[in-house]
């Protein structure tokens, strides 16, 4: 599988829309990155589970990157709450290890994307209604948010997204406001994808009729074009989301990630 220019296009592109939005709405893009893989991937002789698989897992890979360079913009304005992050840290390293190295590896690739499709779906319908759990509580403890960093680790690895549409409910559900929990989950995107990554490549040594420049489940020319051009424009999307009427973007990505997910829904049902 060359890099031909039209590859390294379609590529580029890709990574300056996820890196923006990144910064813009505070999700990692993979709800994105994942079905434009998945085809570009298909379009290249890779059979559609093996294609779902590194989709979700080279998507993954990227968000070390936009996490870095989003998160970088947001601590500058002060508006990460590092106290947050390392509560939720461990739970979310554990939570992606047991996806990443156990769940994944088993699942078929059409159950992988037809979970893609429903969890897409619901995260759409949540942005295109703006719907914002009651502040109802507090921040809980150490355990609490041990155990809430599980999930959102243990998903965000089935799905290979940063965690946002997660992360970000959960805690405006805890009094954070939204602002912070936006610019918090961006930098919970580090571990997140550090965890799932290392489980990722672990976890595919050995699967046969891999595209070349494999490692392990992540096709390493998609991520390094994609991270190269995502770094670029997420400090941008950062910066607009102070600046945009955000309300309104998210109702039209919420149309598009509709598409996206009938086009993962099709792919698991074929």
């Amino acid at each position: 599988m060359n890099l031909e220019p039209l590859l390294i296009i379609e590529l580029a592109v890709l990574g300056l829309s996820t890196g923006f939005l990144a910064g813009l709405l505070g999700i990692g893009g993979g709800m994105m990155m994942v079905p434009f893989i998945t085809i570009i991937l298909s379009g290249r002789s890779v059979g559609p589970n093996l294609a779902v698989k590194m989709a979700i897992a080279t998507s993954m890979a990227t968000i070390i990157f936009t996490s870095i360079s989003s998160v970088r913009a947001h601590h500058r304005r002060g508006a990460v709450r590092w106290d947050l992050v390392r509560g939720l840290a461990p739970g979310i390293i554990l939570g992606g290890a047991i996806a990443s190295m156990g769940v994944f590896a088993l699942l078929k690739g059409s159950s992988l994307a037809l979970f893609f499709a429903v969890f897409v779906s619901f995260s759409a319908t949540q942005m295109f209604l703006d719907k914002k759990p009651a502040p109802t509580r507090q921040v809980p403890g150490t355990a609490g948010l041990m155990g809430a960093g599980g999930v959102i680790g243990f998903l965000s690895g089935l799905v290979g997204a940063g965690g946002g549409f997660i992360s970000v409910p959960f805690m405006t559900w805890c009094n954070v406001a939204i602002h912070t929990a936006v610019a918090t989950s961006a930098a919970l995107g580090l571990p997140i994808a550090l965890a799932n990554v290392t489980g990722y490549i672990i976890s595919g040594q050995g699967v046969q009729n891999l595209p070349p420049h494999s490692f392990g489940y992540i096709w390493l020319p998609a991520l390094g074009v994609i991270a190269t051009c995502s770094v670029l424009t997420a400090p941008l999307g950062a910066r607009a989301a102070h600046k945009l009427p955000v309300k309104q973007l998210k109702r039209v990505f919420a149309s598009i990630l509709y598409v996206l997910a009938a086009y993962m829904l099709y792919k698991a049902i074929a």
